[in-house]
């Protein structure tokens, strides 16, 4: 038996009473959850799924998410998250390129109307036979998740899995074209979250924060599919907003904290301007882990100094489940590495002719690990170029020093990672080229203070484009694309700086803004 949902039936068993879920005043234990997740499969299967099915799922850090996360495992499909900032043409390329046959959708708010979206991709895959509203309404004849979880209660035993199994797939574009799924097995995510759980030293007795959305793969491994794994507690935050977040922590007695560089830095400045508060926070906190990007060595300075707790930075990939490396908390850590390999995990670094480099080289970091992904769904030619002789080669750029550290020099060359989102300029470049008075476009990532980097595009117009301008051209590109891709400045121009062979010069246009 290697599926990931028996981790669930376990706490279920050991911990029946012990919550398991926290959000606002809602409280799910163990025992409950186990039996919702349940009712989820049964349905699904009622619906005709079968093992290996795929099942796309978009909601928010809410209950309704492990509730059919951990639903859609126990009856042997594949979980397929997705972002819930996707529109809709984003929406219907997912569920055409994973195959899937059913899409559990989050109804949404006026300001994110999910539910809308989610319906209108689903209506352009035409492969996709079951649109399921989270929570929808139990009065419709289409089938909804709330009427599913207010059925009698129906026993459920996980169906059996390989380890080798597909159990999640997660969309990741890399550096080019559009997203691929990295197919992640039961054994991928079991070893990973079994490793996450010990970097932390995550125990029964501990409540963690879910802050990471549920759907990415940080929050889903190192939050929770830990938690669920160990018996802890979670606690479920659908938006961060840094003072509602202080106070969350205190009042559920949190303590771990897991959240990307962002979070971090509006935390510490929320600090400041509650001192009472923040020494409560002081007083729940334990550890605070950090991913997604480098968080900066004076934010981790402080951060400790106010808070008195270690801060524990590692590096991952969607690919590898996500967690490669990791400072541990009972060693030193080095200012500016992202730790050591996990247990069972193996990190080279190499050059571009695939040799090995010594210390403190700079090359392509690889990794070698139980938790690599099985490939890249239905992308053979892209899954043979990802692996080099059983080593995944991430296409990042760093070193190792004598002690097996890993020191992080570079991201992919043209990735944008925006708040701690990848965002990829080739997808973003060819929604652009679909608007009629777009030429040619180039999207580049400029520093921010807050988010690290924002998203620029620079457009050449057609000639008959007269009357297009920057304004409406953001405009449109908002309502194509997901919030945390779209530029947010858009500048026309009449060329390109160009090489000989005809690319654009991107570092160029790097410089002209810089020399602004």
């Amino acid at each position: 038996m290697h599926n990931l949902a028996v981790n669930l039936e376990r706490s279920a068993a050991l911990f029946p009473n012990k919550v398991a879920i926290r959000m606002g005043e809602e409280n799910i234990t163990f025992s409950e959850l186990n039996t919702l997740a349940s009712n989820v499969a049964t349905h699904l299967v009622a619906l005709g799924l079968k093992p290996g099915d795929k099942v796309a799922l978009s909601c928010p850090n809410v209950p309704y998410f492990p509730i059919a996360y951990y639903g859609i495992l126990k009856a042997g499909c594949v979980v397929v998250t997705m972002n819930v900032l996707l529109k809709q043409r984003e929406i219907a390329y997912h569920l055409n390129d994973c195959d899937a046959k059913a899409y559990l959708c989050f109804d949404g708010t006026e300001d994110l109307p999910m539910g809308k979206f989610g319906h209108e991709g689903f209506q352009h895959a035409d492969a996709c036979q079951h649109f399921i509203a989270m929570p929808g309404q139990t009065s419709s004849p289409n089938p909804s998740f709330q009427h599913w979880l207010s059925a009698p209660a129906s026993p459920f035993e996980s169906i059996v899995r390989q380890g080798d199994d597909t159990a999640v797939i997660l969309y990741t574009s890399g550096t080019t074209g559009q997203p691929k799924g990295a197919e992640l097995s039961h054994s991928n995510m079991m070893t990973n979250a079994m490793s996450s759980q010990n970097l932390m030293r995550l125990e029964y007795s501990d409540t963690a924060m879910a802050t990471l959305p549920l759907f990415h793969s940080f929050g889903q491994t190192v939050i929770m599919n830990a938690s669920i794994l160990t018996g802890a507690t979670m606690v479920l935050v659908p938006r961060f907003e840094p003072n509602e977040v202080m106070n969350l922590i205190v009042n559920n007695k949190v303590s771990v904290f897991a959240g990307v560089p962002t979070m971090y830095i509006a935390l510490l400045r929320a600090s400041e301007q509650s001192t009472a508060l923040s020494e409560k926070v002081k007083q729940s906190l334990r550890v605070g882990i950090s991913g997604g990007s480098a968080l900066p060595l004076e934010t981790i300075r402080q951060f400790e100094s106010r808070f008195e707790l270690p801060i524990l930075e590692g590096y991952g990939l969607s690919e590898t489940a996500p967690v490669a490396t990791f400072n541990h908390i009972d060693s030193d850590r080095l200012a500016g590495s992202v730790g050591q390999p996990l247990c069972g995990h193996m990190i080279k670094i190499i050059d571009l002719a695939g040799n090995l480099l010594p210390t403190h080289a700079h090359g392509e970091i690889c990794v070698k690990s139980p938790s690599v992904m099985k490939g890249y769904f239905n992308r053979p030619e892209a899954t043979k170029d990802a692996f080099a002789n059983g080593w995944f080669k991430t296409g990042d750029i760093g070193y190792l020093d004598a002690h097996c550290n890993l020191f992080i020099v570079d991201r992919v060359k043209d990735m944008i990672i925006r708040g701690g989102y990848n965002v990829y300029p080739r997808e973003i470049e060819e929604v652009m080229m679909c608007h009629p008075s777009i030429d040619t476009v180039a999207v580049i990532g400029e520093p921010h203070e807050r988010l690290g980097e924002e998203i620029h595009a620079h457009v050449i117009l057609k000639a008959d484009a007269d009357d297009t301008s920057e304004e409406t051209l953001v405009a449109w590109c908002k309502e194509q694309l997901a919030d945390y891709k779209y530029p947010r400045r858009i500048i026309i121009r009449q060329t390109f700086p160009m090489t000989a062979t005809g690319k654009i010069l991107k570092r160029e246009l790097h410089q002209e803004q810089q020399g602004e």
